[in-house]
């Protein structure tokens, strides 16, 4: 036997062994067959591929469960206490499916600002900042090292020189482009900088698949922000030529206590450090006027036994009577959610879904193609943003129910990613947060317009036939 024969043997024992791997860890159908094909049909790539991006790691407890009382039992009920919480009947399935899925609890008493771009929300942000008087707590993606990403360094520099408490958790992976020295120059300031799951060897395959996808930040527990911008120029001046278009959430009032236990958690997560002092959950916060939204910021994680946002979006989706409007920079959509949008279409809901005309990502842009035209063919109105990249991510659904955050409409964010949103009960924010959907749609134009989009020749079709089969690994 040569060693020609000797390495080919070889070869295919690895290759069958990693596809019983990848079969026997149960996941979706879908997915396996994904990672099942790439590895067999490009063994060496395929393998390391699989290795880096696809070992399945839920099952570690990285939060234990005494740890999570203490920051959530010991903490927030104790500190808390609402008067004349009534949760609206029509939506009690979905705010008993979040607290019983993850404790995530709704909170009364708020005022809630809709930011549509970095122009609105980077002045907002430096002037909570300025304001601090106790502690500033950023739960990030990106913290670029920019003009935009200095003036805020800066600003929470001014303020530990104060005294004032600073906690940073950036993404390693986001932040993969950002030299430590920006982060060096906070930390010998007094801010707390840590990297959410920094990816090194030997563990970089079990960790570099699972970000920290969060924008969630809290100013002395009264005032807090959610959504889709991170902390960088490009999203006040985009890039590549073309406009940033994004939505955050300002929240004044006691919705600010679950954001404040987001960031807790996640601080935990990666200092293993318990932060529960009451300062954290004031009780002195000023009364708004009523009916004010009723908000309740829901996290997910792949350590979770469920994907709790998903099961959020499904409910909402297959509860909605006139209409559901989406905004997501990807479509991907996993079979849940897109099985529950083709059913209420052809319920007669009014399902529109808004994405860019151009993502930032070619092989993303790509796996979208099918999905939205299928959309399309099943009575879902699909719209192309032009106006500029539309990085927003937000659902409002029959003048009642909204959520804006971090999650996108595919794969990664539903499954692989740690996110937040809030999702908010109430007529008037659901009504604002239509408003946008519409101003936006009106910068946009129908994907039926574009006849080489819906009906593609055939290597474009077998393009997009193939990325979409990768789709569940993006």
């Amino acid at each position: 036997m040569n060693w020609q024969t000797i390495a080919f043997i070889i070869h295919h024992v690895i290759v069958i062994m990693a596809v019983i791997h990848v079969v026997m860890d149960n996941r979706q159908p879908a997915k396996t067959m994904a990672w099942a094909m790439v590895i067999y049909f490009f063994p060496v790539v395929g393998i390391i591929a699989y290795l880096v991006l696809g070992v399945n790691t839920r099952r570690e407890r990285m939060v234990s469960q005494r740890s999570m009382d203490q920051l959530t039992k010991r903490s927030m009920l104790e500190f808390v206490e609402q008067r004349d919480l009534q949760l609206p009947e029509a939506h009690k399935p979905v705010i008993d499916l979040f607290v019983n899925q993850s404790f995530s609890l709704p909170f009364n008493n708020n005022v809630v600002d809709v930011l549509c771009d970095g122009y609105a929300f980077f002045p907002a942000l430096l002037r909570d900042i300025a304001s601090a008087r106790n502690h500033i707590h950023i739960d990030i993606y990106i913290f670029e090292e920019d003009a935009v990403g200095n003036l805020v360094a800066d600003a929470l520099i001014a303020k530990a020189r104060e005294g004032v408490e600073v906690r940073v958790v950036y993404d390693d992976v986001g932040c993969w482009g950002v030299k430590n020295r920006f982060f060096e120059r906070m930390r010998v300031e007094g801010i707390e900088v840590v990297p959410f799951l920094p990816v090194r060897f030997p563990t970089f395959a079990r960790k570099v698949n699972y970000r920290n996808h969060r924008k969630i930040i809290v100013i002395d527990g009264r005032v807090g922000y959610i959504g889709g911008m991170n902390i960088a120029l490009r999203y006040i001046k985009g890039r590549n030529g073309r406009g940033w278009r994004d939505t955050m959430l300002r929240i004044e009032g006691q919705g600010v206590y679950a954001l404040q236990r987001a960031f807790l958690i996640d601080w935990y997560f990666v200092d293993r450090t318990l932060l529960s002092d009451r300062k954290y959950y004031p009780s002195s916060l000023p009364t708004h006027p009523s009916p004010s939204p009723l908000i309740q910021t829901v996290t997910s994680a792949p350590l979770a036994v469920y994907p709790e946002i998903m099961q959020g979006y499904v409910r909402i989706i297959l509860s909605a009577k006139k209409y559901i409007y989406i905004e997501s920079p990807y479509f991907l959509p996993t079979d849940a959610v897109f099985f529950a949008l083709k059913t209420a279409a052809a319920s007669g809901v009014d399902v529109r879904v808004l994405v860019p005309r151009k993502t930032d990502g070619w092989f993303v842009e790509w796996g979208s193609r099918s999905y939205l035209r299928e959309a399309q063919s099943a009575g879902i109105t699909v719209s192309l943003y032009q106006a500029a990249f539309l990085h927003s991510k937000l659902l409002v659904c029959d003048d009642s129910i909204c959520t804006c955050g971090s999650t996108n409409i595919d794969f990664r964010s539903f499954e692989n990613n740690f996110e937040a949103n809030a999702f908010c009960y109430d007529e008037d924010l659901a009504v604002r947060m239509k408003m946008v959907f519409l101003e936006d749609e009106r910068s946009s134009v129908p994907l039926s317009s574009f006849p080489e989009r819906m009906h593609p020749r055939f290597f474009p079709r077998l393009g997009e036939s193939l990325t979409r089969l990768l789709s569940p690994l993006l």
